[in-house]
């Protein structure tokens, strides 16, 4: 038992001295959280580009099934068709393919997979696969961790299931997206690590992009955001994206806040 409770320690250590500012508030790093554990989210985002406000909820469990393999489960839930209602969900998996550490920095880069179900109907041409889109995503991560900055970036490709029941008459029917983005992570507090009961505190800015192939419409929104980490477990995430370019019309996404609590529990798993 006391070897589990040091090995615990030093996993939530890792976790947060190692990596804080690698996560991410609107993308995934290609890190991986720390096999045998389980983590829980709840995501409210509001948009405003609406008659009116209208705001999606969006509970997820995460897994750890080893230092290179996880995967999420998330639910979506909204108002924006009248009623809330749950509109969804879907399936997420990363697999890390290559790590290069060195002593106050490291590389890692992976592989990433979705499937999404939704019953929403189609007004748009963006693909949003987190509520909005039925479809199948893939693409890689790479990220740079450098002492107390972290750099990331991502390429990801997503194809829309047709289903005629939901596309709407005159209304854009997206098949295919590219999506791409780069995001910074700073590490602002504690100045010093001493332990990990420390909270921790960062700031983000991330450029979120997407380009519809068929059409050649596409949008790049800028997202800044704090985070604060509390005890190496407790997570919550602030963060606002709008759009800084693009042509494509009647975007969910186009303005729009994210608030969000994670609760991470270590070496649970056998």
């Amino acid at each position: 038992m006391r070897r589990i409770f040091i090995l615990a320690l030093m996993l939530i250590g890792a976790y947060k001295s190692v990596s804080a500012q690698e996560l991410y508030v609107f993308t995934e790093p290609a890190s991986n959280m720390p096999k045998k554990s389980i983590g829980v989210r709840i995501t409210n985002e509001g948009m405003f580009n609406y008659p009116g406000y209208v705001s999606r909820t969006i509970p997820e469990v995460m897994i750890g099934f080893s230092k290179n393999l996880m995967m999420h489960t998330q639910a979506f839930l909204s108002d924006m068709d009248g009623k809330y209602r749950l509109e969804g969900g879907s399936l997420y998996a990363k697999y890390r393919f290559l790590s290069l550490d060195e002593a106050h920095s490291h590389f890692r880069a992976s592989a990433f997979g979705r499937i999404s179900t939704s019953r929403r109907p189609t007004y748009t041409r963006d693909i949003n696969l987190e509520g909005d889109n039925s479809g199948v995503q893939g693409g890689l991560i790479f990220t740079q961790l450098l002492h107390k900055l972290a750099l990331s970036s991502t390429l990801g490709f997503a194809h829309a299931f047709e289903n005629s029941d939901r596309q709407i008459a005159g209304m854009p029917q997206p098949k295919n997206m590219l999506s791409y983005s780069l995001s910074s992570g700073y590490l602002v507090l504690p100045v010093v690590y001493k332990d990990y009961k420390q909270p921790n505190f960062n700031v983000y800015l991330e450029l979120l992009g997407k380009t519809d192939p068929g059409s050649g419409q596409s949008y790049l929104d800028i997202a800044p955001a704090l985070q604060m980490v509390l005890n190496s477990a407790t997570r919550i995430d602030f963060g606002y994206r709008f759009q800084a370019t693009g042509n494509m019309d009647n975007r969910y996404t186009k303005n729009m806040y994210l608030l969000r609590a994670e609760f991470n529990f270590f070496n649970v798993l056998k």
